[in-house]
């Protein structure tokens, strides 16, 4: 049960710890970077400040968390112990509230009127069991004081659209039996971790919107073949308009009814963990749909119910409405459909949509981040800043190796930083940086002009303490207004030249760099590596979801996976790609434990060279000059390629000889360091591995 507003506000009290306790002793965000000695108090405060809300939910640790984040078990609709329904919600402005739907020809009576449990503004309504069943379609007809609406239930499990009348509704969802987890226990795996992310409805080669089922049966297969040890699924939580990408969310608790049933859902997740695949979810805790009737915009007559007064109410770039995540029945709503996911569906985790905008009152928007100041002048919503470190704790409380990534982009300090060091508490951040650095570098420069230790650095550039998430694109990339990295590069020659046999110079130009893209940032993580469904094999098309501007076709609302499956294309290079390289990565133990150390680069030629462990990366970036003998120390020993973008099986020349073993060249210099000169034919515009025996 959440805390009512009465309760909350004589329990507040003023933070007095400080540093007088622990005088000498820096908090560990400060301690791994000095540089943010300046803000330790209000670091601290944070962390102390959150503690104490901790404790007010936990009864001061004789609870847990996940105990108070338990509200989808007594709100919404229920099967009670002795077979008849209760159903409850919290609508502390409301002055009746009535059930209405297909059992009673959705009209209002006192047999299906709720009642007011408590002056912290819950309602229930208990029923027979005859009352209703499973397939039922209901609705909360509400009334508060002048006026009155239909209105689907905040906490509700399933809510379906009338293909006829288009109207949104709940269902009853109540199968006689529950889906059985075939995989009951699943850790992840996460070094390195590698995320496919993906939409369920665009799924399939068909115009139209896939299903879990299919999903399951024609792309996960192509996911656990390819390497990827984790998908990411957007567009999960229920939402009106389905050219939203999921975005626009109205229902919180109910998995989208558009891509099929719960028990369909959570059959896809099993098979996933059956093949050692995790899967997360794209969380939206950020924002809500505006819509009333759907939504929670106006559930009882107060439009800040659940979202913030005035000025901050609406963000009015997404055309959505901003939670208080001031207020406490807010809190406990947000926790409890965190804790929901992970137990109901057993996602591994969630990737948090829209971190920047819940952490500044500015949304982030218009705002340079230049200095550590920026992160700390007061623009901060304190109150989100709180929910999220609350939300991580949780997460991993009710499961350890849960998987929580920050879709951020300000780089807020500490957000990917343990909870105990005065951080948010997230395991990852996405780094944003890198797909807009790689969108500059193809727009703005010439393949001349590409300096191999400015990509190195961008590529590396991350805090100590924080793991990220690389990537070269994400949906947001192949979006209308946007264009994929592979599109940048080839652009209308895709549809003209990519057949075998058929390439032109731009084609095989985009092939090559394309490989090289990701290889490079993939190398260089320090976490893990996401890709968007079909970028692998470098998917022709933006994505265009059915709209009045484009007939509401589904044309491109789609991947097409027969254009790699097509053998005669060169589509299939790019992917084959793909699965070697992950591969390969996945062939180094303890991947993301060792440390990249840079061997050598020469902007001059445009040559990079690093390694990881037992493995050697190097780039040569330089469209047109290949080089002999070229030459970097390394660690006394023999050498054998494993991974080059030049492979003929990748669509490239193969100028090299993958089968013969390089050994070391003696320097008597370097015997103390054992290392030797190790010398390579580096032809241009290609990358290669290559693993010490």
């Amino acid at each position: 049960m959440p805390e009512t507003k009465k309760t909350r506000k004589c329990c507040v009290k003023k933070n007095t710890a400080t540093k007088k306790q622990i005088p000498n002793k820096h908090i560990g965000l400060v301690k791994n970077d000095m540089w943010l000695e300046p803000y330790e108090d209000t670091i601290r405060g944070r962390y102390e400040h959150a503690l104490w809300m901790i404790n007010q939910r936990t009864k001061n640790g004789k609870g847990s968390l996940s105990d108070y984040a338990s509200g989808y078990l007594y709100f919404g609709l229920h099967k009670t112990s002795r077979g008849g329904w209760v159903i409850r919600e919290w609508a502390p402005n409301a002055t009746g509230i009535y059930l209405i739907g297909t059992f009673n020809n959705w009209q209002e009576s006192e047999k299906y009127a709720f009642k007011r449990v408590s002056e912290s503004g819950n309602w229930e309504l208990k029923l027979p069991k005859a009352a209703l069943k499973h397939g039922d379609i209901y609705k909360l007809k509400v009334k508060w004081d002048g006026g009155e609406g239909e209105r689907i239930p905040a906490w509700v499990r399933r809510v379906v659209q009338d293909e006829e009348t288009k109207i949104f509704s709940a269902q009853v969802w109540a199968p006689e039996k529950e889906y059985e987890w075939q995989k009951k226990n699943f850790r992840p795996k996460k070094d390195p971790l590698f995320i496919y992310e993906c939409h369920i409805g665009m799924g399939q080669d068909a115009e139209k919107v896939g299903s879990y089922k299919e999903f399951k049966d024609n792309v996960l297969p192509r996911v656990i073949k390819n390497g990827y040890n984790c998908i990411q699924i957007m567009a999960i939580q229920e939402h009106p308009y389905y050219g939203s990408f999921g975005y626009h969310v109205s229902n919180f608790f109910a998995a989208s009814s558009r891509f099929g049933t719960p028990e369909e859902l959570k059959e896809l997740i099993d098979t996933a963990h059956k093949h050692g695949v995790a899967v997360i979810m794209d969380l939206v805790h950020s924002h809500a749909v505006k819509n009333e009737v759907e939504g929670l915009g106006n559930f009882a007559g107060d439009p800040n119910q659940y979202f913030y007064a005035g000025d901050r109410r609406e963000h009015n770039q997404w055309d959505s409405l901003c939670f208080d995540y001031g207020k406490d029945e807010v809190i406990h709503f947000l926790l409890s459909n965190c804790k929901y996911w992970l137990e109901e569906f057993k996602f591994d985790g969630f990737r948090f949509d829209g971190v920047t905008s819940m952490l500044y009152y500015n949304h982030g928007l218009g705002q340079d981040f230049g200095g550590y100041g920026d992160y700390f002048n007061g623009g901060q919503d304190e109150n989100a800043i709180y929910y999220l470190m609350l939300a991580n704790k949780l997460i991993h409380e009710v499961n350890k190796n849960a998987i929580t990534i920050a879709e951020e982009m300000s780089g807020m300090p500490g957000l990917a930083a343990k909870f105990e060091d005065g951080g948010m508490g997230f395991d990852y951040r996405l780094a944003m940086g890198i797909p807009d650095y790689w969108i500059k570098m193809i727009k703005e420069k010439s393949d001349e002009q590409w300096g191999v230790f400015d990509i190195f650095w961008k590529m590396t550039d991350r805090r100590r303490d924080e793991k990220t998430i690389s990537y070269v694109e994400s949906h947001d990339q192949a979006l209308v207004g946007d264009k994929t990295v592979i599109f940048r590069l080839i652009d209308s020659d895709m549809y003209w030249h990519f057949k075998k046999g058929d390439e032109n110079d731009v084609a095989n130009r985009g092939i090559a760099l394309h490989k090289m893209i990701r290889l490079v940032t993939c190398s260089t993580i320090n976490g893990g590596y996401l890709n968007f469904m079909g970028n692998e094999f470098g998917h022709p098309e933006w994505i265009d979801f059915p709209r009045e501007g484009n007939g509401w076709s589904y044309k491109y609302a789609r991947r097409q996976w027969n254009l790699v499956d097509n053998k005669e294309l060169c589509y299939h290079y790019l992917g084959d790609f793909d699965e070697c390289m992950l591969k390969t990565l996945s062939s180094q133990k303890a991947f993301n434990k060792t440390p990249v150390q840079e061997i050598w680069h020469n902007d001059g030629d445009q040559v990079l060279a690093y390694s990881r462990g037992d493995l050697i990366f190097v780039f040569n970036f330089n469209p047109t000059k290949s080089f002999t003998d070229y030459g970097f120390l390394v660690p006394t020993g023999s050498y054998s390629i494993i991974l080059n973008t030049d492979n003929p099986a990748f669509g490239g020349n193969g100028l090299n000889d993958d089968s013969i073993t390089h050994l070391t060249n003696y320097d008597e210099t370097y015997v103390e360091h054992h290392k030797e000169w190790l010398k390579l034919y580096l032809p241009a515009r290609t990358a290669i591995v290559l693993k010490r025996n």
